[in-house]
């Protein structure tokens, strides 16, 4: 007699089994690069947060993304959960690791490469965003220092920061939307989903900025650069924590910071 497609299924560790199918072979992945099983409530997390966003409408618009919290090692934390592997640029050591908040860079010597390139989502539907649990600027310089961005060119897209203030680019002029005048931690993002205007959020509030469409000088988005171009110098940057960044088409930026801080919370208190 055949086995029912129940008994065929993978246990994970705990007897837990993820019920969706995307939120199951990223952990299968993450526990492959750890070398052993992720804990069953982290396991939860990382399924209610997929199956959450399907739920929103908003996982199919996420085209990058890595996780940067959870993994019990390094090489967990960078297996990504859409799109390719970021590349360890610096490199990354295990110590600049924490499961509970993140990923620590210096714009400088320790910066990833997401291997996506800026053009590869459409001209007006687009976004960015990027969970940060350390904000620690260290230029004076706005646009020097990104927490996610293609860095310099035109049609720039991306979040830049300085000591006191954050700005939000998508395919425009730089320093159209400047969506706080105090770095804080917590959720940030960026969308286009049109040719004149751009939302941005942060600190729980989305913001429309009157923002034309610009063309795009072809870049690869990275997380924590630094850029020089700008006016700045390599290694202004303070020491920033990245716990979540994703790419990808234009999405509802208030649903995608419900999910990643439910996200970011489940793991905390898993941990």
């Amino acid at each position: 007699m055949a086995l029912s497609p129940r008994l065929l299924r993978p246990k994970a560790s705990g007897g837990y089994v993820a019920s969706d199918a995307d939120a199951r072979a990223y952990i299968t992945a993450v526990s492959a690069a750890d070398g052993s099983s992720l804990e069953t409530a982290v396991q939860r997390a990382i399924n209610d947060f997929v199956g959450g966003c399907k739920a929103d409408g908003i996982w199919s618009s996420i085209k990058a993304s890595c996780i940067l919290m959870g993994a019990k090692t390094l090489a967990g934390a960078l297996t990504p959960l859409v799109g390719p592997a970021p590349t360890n640029n610096g490199p990354f050591v295990s110590g600049d690791y924490n499961r509970t908040t993140g990923l620590i860079g210096n714009g400088s010597t320790k910066s990833i490469d997401t291997l996506r390139d800026n053009n590869a989502d459409p001209q007006n539907s687009f976004h960015l965003s990027v969970y940060a649990t350390a904000f620690l600027p260290g230029a004076s310089v706005i646009g020097s220092d990104y927490l996610i961005g293609d860095v310099y060119g035109t049609g720039v897209s991306g979040i830049a920061q300085s000591s006191t203030q954050v700005l939000a680019y998508a395919r425009g002029i730089q320093g159209v939307a400047n969506i706080t005048a105090s770095p804080t931690v917590g959720f940030w993002g960026v969308n286009r989903a049109s040719a004149t205007q751009i939302t941005s959020r942060s600190g729980g509030t989305t913001t429309t900025t009157s923002s034309t469409s610009q063309a795009i000088t072809q870049r690869r988005i990275r997380v924590l650069a630094s850029n020089a171009g700008a006016g700045g110098t390599p290694g202004e940057f303070g020491t920033q924590r990245i716990a979540f960044y994703s790419i990808g088409e234009s999405l509802t930026l208030a649903l995608l910071d419900a999910r990643v801080a439910a996200l970011y919370n489940a793991i905390g208190a898993a941990l």
